[in-house]
């Protein structure tokens, strides 16, 4: 019976929390109705970025080259 009534908490807990949602949303088109027509357009998704090969291929030999870098100077601190 414990289990029944920890479900029924959550359950009230859950609606409460969606309640607060619903005015939360409802007071947000409150304010883009407010606001007008600017507010009412759909989010519009934005493009993926693309990167080419060939600045692929130059960020990863930089990357290449700052890690042989670190690692170089690694070695000479051990070796001293």
């Amino acid at each position: 019976m414990r289990i029944l009534e920890a479900i029924r908490r959550e359950e009230k807990k859950v609606e409460k929390q969606l309640a607060k949602l619903q005015r939360d949303l409802s007071g947000l088109r409150s304010a883009a109705k407010a606001l007008g027509q600017s507010a009412s357009r759909d989010v519009i998704r934005t493009k993926k970025r693309v990167l080419s090969a060939a600045g692929r291929a130059k960020i990863s030999k930089a990357a290449k080259k700052r890690w042989a870098k670190i690692k170089a100077e690694a070695k000479r601190a051990v070796a001293k």
